[in-house]
């Protein structure tokens, strides 16, 4: 069964747009948490970054306590960051790469260059029973050098897919890229996820990529709540997702 986890970081995105600051605010990331598994999301992810931009401490410690599916707590490869997961312990980690100057991630880890730092946090958080998951882009390299770091998952960054929907040729060339990526990984061991710039519109078309085992959706179903609430946007996407056969 492919599995949905829902990240909430917009949720926090949009109340600090007005109460940044402050100790107090609306929306409420845990409020979204709990409507986010009674619509069926099978996991919640959220990205605490360094600069604190829209997760804030206070809020993933709160999500930690109220999470009762899969909290995948995303990351950079940093002390700080290491030392909050170990003591947060949530079921998962997915290690990510930060640029203060993006709005959002817009690239994957360059593993081949970070392996043995990697490799150390991997062996770390793996040792406290977090599963470890890298995100990076579907390249032949990328995918060698996560196998070297020992962690047992990839995300897929699916943002140049996304990027291209609308382009029927540059769609295909992209699925083609996720495919090989993704049998690549299956051949060498490492279990694939994959998200970013999935929406209402190509999360179909994703489907047809195989052996993966859970999307991450964030963006896309927080606007959609904007007009019809978040538990029926989890609802719909989860029906994309739902009707689709097993594919790996």
């Amino acid at each position: 069964m492919l599995r949905l986890g829902v990240n909430i970081d917009h949720i926090a995105t949009l109340r600090q747009a007005r109460y940044r600051g402050l100790d107090h605010g609306e929306p409420c990331p845990v409020d979204a948490v709990r409507q986010a598994e009674a619509a069926g999301a099978h996991g919640i992810t959220a990205h605490l970054r360094e600069d604190r931009r829209h997760i804030l401490d206070r809020d993933i410690w709160a999500i930690r306590e109220t999470v009762s599916t899969r909290l995948n707590f995303e990351m950079a490869n940093t002390p700080e960051m290491i030392d909050i997961a170990l003591r947060l312990k949530p079921d998962a980690v997915c290690i990510v790469p930060e640029n203060r100057a993006e709005v959002t991630t817009e690239g994957g880890l360059n593993v081949v260059v970070q392996a043995g730092a990697i490799a150390d946090t991997a062996t770390e958080l793996n040792k406290a029973g977090i599963e470890v998951s890298l995100f990076i882009d579907p390249d032949p390299a990328q995918i060698e050098a996560s196998v070297r770091t020992g962690s047992p998952f990839i995300e897929l960054h699916t943002g140049a897919y996304s990027e291209a929907y609308d382009d029927e040729a540059k769609r295909a060339t992209e699925l083609q890229r996720l495919t090989k990526a993704a049998e690549q990984a299956k051949t060498l061991g490492i279990e694939v996820n994959a998200g970013h710039g999935l929406n209402y519109k190509n999360t179909r078309g994703i489907l047809a990529v195989p052996h993966l085992n859970e999307l991450n959706i964030g963006h896309s179903i927080v606007s959609r709540a904007v007009t019809v609430g978040l538990g029926p946007a989890v609802r719909e996407m989860l029906g994309l997702i739902d009707d689709s056969p097993p594919n790996g």
